[in-house]
Order: C-alpha cells, then sequence, then structure tokens
C-alpha cells in the first residue's frame, strides 16, 4: 500500500515519531534511504503494512460473503490515507462521531458519511444545509433532537437523511423502544429538510465478552432492530440504510440482518472500524474470529520502548507511558527484545507490564527477562487501536515488526484535535 510520504512535506520535532536525523527532510526522502527501526526513537508506535493490508483484504471479502456493505469507523485511526484504502477495497461509506471528524471527512470529499450521532451543531447543520457532494447521513433517538434540528435545516438545498437511533435499556443513545422509534420516525417525516433514511444501532455497548449470556442480549437487539425496520417500510423514502455493527459482534449483525440486504431497496451496512489494525488485547480476545464466526486479522499496531533504569531486581523502567501508549482496555504485553536497541528481534519471556505512568513504563520481570538492561528496546502489543492512533500524529510503517531488523517503507499521517 501507499501511504503519506510522497505528500507529507518536510519533518521535524513537533511529530514525535520523528528521528533527529530526519528533521528537515522530507517524509518522502527519509523513507527513501530505508532507514531501520533503530533508526527511530523511542517511544514509538509502529504500523505493519503486511498486517494491514491483509486485514483490509480479510474484512472486504467476509463482508461480500456475508452479503452486507461496510462503512468502517473513521474515528479509529482518523488517517485518510486508511479511509481511503477501505474505500478503495469497497467499503460503501466512512462512518465519524462528532462535528469535527465529519468536518474532517467533508473536508477529504468522502462520498458517504454515516455521522453516528445527534448533529445539533448550528455550524454543521449549517454546513449540511448547503449544497454538497458527500452524502451524509446523521442520527435522531428522540423527536426533541428532530425538532432542535428543525429550525435550522428547513431551507436546506437538499433533505439532510435520517436514521433512526434504536437503543436498548442501560445502552448508549437510542430510543428505548421500537414504539418510541417510530414516533421519532414519523416526526421526521413531517419536519421539511431531512427525509426518513433507514434505522440504526449499536450492539457494543450491551455486552463486552463472548460469554453465551452476552451474545444473547446481542441477538435480542438486533431483532428488534430489524422489527423497527420492518414497521417503518411504508414510511421511507427511496433506499432503506439498516446498520449496527461495532468491531466485537458484526459476524453477529450479519448473522441477524444480512438476510435484510437487497439494494435498492435495503442496504444493511456493518461499521467495524478496528479490524484494520486490530490489536493484541480487547479485540483479540472479543473478535468473531475467536467465535469461527469471523475472519482472522492480526495486530498491525506494536510499541517499542526503551529500558533506561534498572533501580532494583525484578523492576525495569522504560521511555513509554500514558501519553504514548493506550490503557484504557488493559495494559500493554511484552512480547519481545532488541538487546542494545539493534539486536535481532526476540522473543522476551518472564516481563509484565505492570503499570504506566504519563512518561514511564513499569516491568516486572523475572527469570531469562532479569537479563534486560539498560539501553534494550522491548516489542509491546497494545490493547485498543482507537486509543492507540491519537496519541501519534505520524507513524512510522514498517515492512514486517516480526522481522529480525525491520524497515521504515512509509508513514501514516493522522488528523487528531
Amino acid at each position: 500500500m501507499r501511504y503519506d510520504a510522497e505528500t507529507l512535506g518536510l519533518l521535524g520535532p513537533e511529530r514525535k515519531a520523528v528521528p533527529v536525523a530526519a528533521w528537515g527532510r522530507t517524509a518522502a526522502a527519509f523513507v527513501a534511504g530505508k532507514p531501520g527501526l533503530a533508526d527511530l526513537p523511542t517511544p514509538v508506535v509502529t504500523l505493519d503494512d503486511g498486517a494491514v493490508t491483509d486485514n483490509l483484504a480479510a474484512m472486504a471479502a467476509w463482508a461480500r460473503a456475508a452479503g452486507v456493505d461496510l462503512a468502517p469507523h473513521g474515528k479509529t485511526t482518523m488517517a485518510p490515507t486508511l479511509w481511503r484504502a477501505q474505500l478503495d477495497a469497497g467499503a460503501w461509506a466512512v462512518t465519524v462521531a462528532t462535528p469535527w471528524q465529519l468536518g474532517v471527512a467533508l473536508t477529504e470529499r468522502v462520498p458517504r458519511i454515516l455521522a453516528a450521532y445527534a448533529v445539533l451543531d448550528l455550524g454543521v447543520l449549517g454546513l449540511l444545509s448547503r449544497p454538497r457532494t458527500s452524502r451524509v447521513l446523521v442520527w435522531a433517538d428522540g423527536v426533541d433532537v428532530v425538532e432542535a434540528m428543525a429550525p435550522h435545516v428547513a431551507d436546506a438545498a437538499q433533505p439532510i437523511d435520517v436514521l433512526i437511533d434504536l437503543g436498548a435499556p442501560g445502552g448508549r443513545t437510542g430510543a428505548r423502544s421500537v414504539e418510541e422509534a417510530v414516533a421519532v420516525a414519523r416526526a421526521v417525516v413531517r419536519t421539511p429538510g431531512v427525509r426518513l433514511a433507514g434505522v440504526a444501532g449499536y450492539e457494543g455497548s450491551l455486552a463486552h465478552d463472548a460469554s453465551p449470556d452476552s451474545l444473547e442480549r446481542v441477538r435480542t437487539y438486533l431483532a428488534q432492530l430489524a422489527t423497527l425496520h420492518t414497521a417503518l417500510r411504508d414510511l421511507y423514502d427511496g433506499e432503506a440504510i439498516v446498520t449496527a455493527g461495532g468491531s466485537a459482534y458484526f459476524d453477529l449483525v450479519a448473522d441477524a440482518l444480512a438476510p435484510l440486504h437487497d439494494p435498492p431497496a435495503t442496504r444493511v451496512v456493518v461499521r467495524a472500524g478496528a479490524y484494520l489494525a486490530h490489536d493484541d488485547g480487547f479485540y483479540r480476545g472479543i473478535s468473531p474470529a475467536n467465535r469461527d464466526a469471523g475472519p482472522r486479522f492480526r495486530s498491525a499496531l506494536h510499541g517499542w520502548v526503551r529500558v533506561i533504569s534498572r533501580p532494583e531486581p525484578g523492576l525495569a523502567l522504560a521511555d513509554g507511558g500514558k501519553r504514548d501508549l493506550p490503557f484504557d482496555e488493559g495494559l500493554p504485553e511484552v512480547q519481545a527484545v532488541r538487546r542494545g536497541a539493534t539486536g535481532a528481534t526476540e522473543p522476551l519471556d518472564g516481563a509484565e507490564v505492570t503499570a504506566l505512568a504519563d512518561q514511564h513504563t513499569f516491568l516486572r520481570l523475572s527469570g531469562d527477562a532479569e537479563s534486560l538492561a539498560v539501553g534494550d528496546v522491548v516489542r509491546l502489543g497494545l490493547s485498543h487501536p482507537c486509543t492507540t492512533f491519537d496519541k501519534w500524529s505520524l507513524l512510522p510503517v514498517l515492512d514486517d515488526a516480526h522481522r529480525d531488523q525491520p524497515v521504515v517503507v512509509d508513514v501514516v499521517r493522522t488528523v487528531f484535535g
């Protein structure tokens, strides 16, 4: 794949993944020199080119076989180049979750955008009311949301598409019953400037594991979403969109909703986004692959931290912390070591991350891991890609993070506020 090196321009210290030797050089010139992993500063998070390419193809193939479309969640990466790769691989749209993310997607001319929230920002409503080339579909879960939009969209150059957001007690947003959701849909139909375009939901807030009870709770909710769609058939204006599916239960979404997929009458759209980078934590544990029901992914994200202190037996301190590494869905896991930062990548047993401070990783050591020395670089598996990407405005892309001597082949630019 091609990423961002050719268009990024000059590099400097404002991007923490850039080594001193690359300051004042273009990203293209830096990559053309085929720098190795040892040339990068620490801490650093890298993206694995082979894993990204394989994950992209695996998910596209799954969607085709399952009979659904994809609208991957752009918030996972906030990397327009990766969005474009997903679209080029067949994704129908890109999903966003905030006014700022929507603005980035519009600026990048994403052709179809699912704005998976209630758009009430007056500036954004004004933007959507003007002529535009992107089709934008927004969420509404209450009559009050529709009424709040109404004065600001009545004179829209083209109707704003609205999906009725169905939730569940204890979940996130969303009408709490099918009956309430039907009332919201009727409010959309009678409101100038908006158009009823389908139904939407998110099952991921209802379960956090793959236990039988959790899976059944998800299935029950998806059946209710299908019921809502059926109840609204006579109210739709044109093709109806039925969308659900985070990154944990998209297989169940396909099982329940794919029978409805019949463009141009009804289009079923799955919004999973974490698959592109996957992880070595939360999503590895809850992925449909663990239920033999989905494609196999592999983590494309790795943290690399340098040991900077061995203050006592059994303890090492490394130079990455909460500002660099995700920790909201579990601490990083130790995978490998590069002795003296330049040695071949080799497995490291007996080391565990026990805590992260702002700029330090605490490593508890036992057995062979007691040989860990100041200057060694440790490879970490990371949990939760969404809170990994947002810590890095630039990620070096390695050919293969598992090679003895990985090489930087490109860089990825992210857009975070």
